[in-house]
């Protein structure tokens, strides 16, 4: 876990895949805790799945907990992903799927016309690698596990995705290849390019 930037008000972190946000039911060992050994007064903003790197914000103090967590709400915060998934994809486009919880599948989710709630996901083109595509991917909603239900829905699932990519999708790599890579809040811009 790598601080990128800390002042009286925020902390940001690179946090590793593999490494859960908060505790876990059996895993105590988390982002907020290491967070927290530095910085006493660090609480929780937003999440990161476990199997995504990247970008994870954390307030400090309950002030700006409040006030940040209202940013995320109601929709101020730029956030952008990149990630490699299977096929070929070109151009820009927007995905519009309600996604609602797969109850008999916990922890997965599913798009969900009758029940589930508005999710859209805006997605660009970087690159072609061989068989995959580079995506820039722009959550405008905030469900879980939102851009890979979405992605994996049109037929394009991530790499390393163990929960919704077909086997050999999800065999293609050790890790999901998700990576939350930029972050606009409160006229602060933070960028962590992924590693893969």
């Amino acid at each position: 876990m790598r601080v990128l930037h800390a002042d009286d008000r925020l902390v940001v972190i690179d946090k590793p895949a593999g490494m859960l946000s908060v505790p876990g039911r059996t895993e105590a060992d988390c982002a907020i805790a290491r967070v927290q050994q530095l910085y006493p007064d660090a609480l929780v903003v937003h999440r990161l799945d476990q199997a995504t790197s990247g970008l994870l914000l954390f307030a400090r103090g309950l002030r700006a907990q409040r006030e940040l967590s209202a940013d995320f709400a109601e929709r101020r915060v730029g956030k952008l992903y990149v990630a490699i998934i299977a096929g070929r994809l070109d151009g820009e486009g927007l995905i519009d799927l309600p996604i609602g919880a797969d109850w008999p599948n916990r922890p997965r989710q599913q798009v969900d016309v009758a029940r589930g709630k508005p999710s859209q996901t805006r997605w660009r083109v970087l690159a072609h690698e061989g068989l995959h595509t580079r995506v820039a991917l722009e959550p405008l909603t905030g469900r879980t596990h939102q851009l890979r239900v979405h992605l994996a829905h049109v037929g394009h699932a991530m790499l390393g995705d163990t929960l919704y990519a077909a086997p050999h999708i999800a065999a293609a790599r050790p890790r999901l290849l998700l990576h939350a890579s930029e972050l606009l809040i409160g006229g602060l811009h933070f960028v962590c390019p992924p590693e893969f």
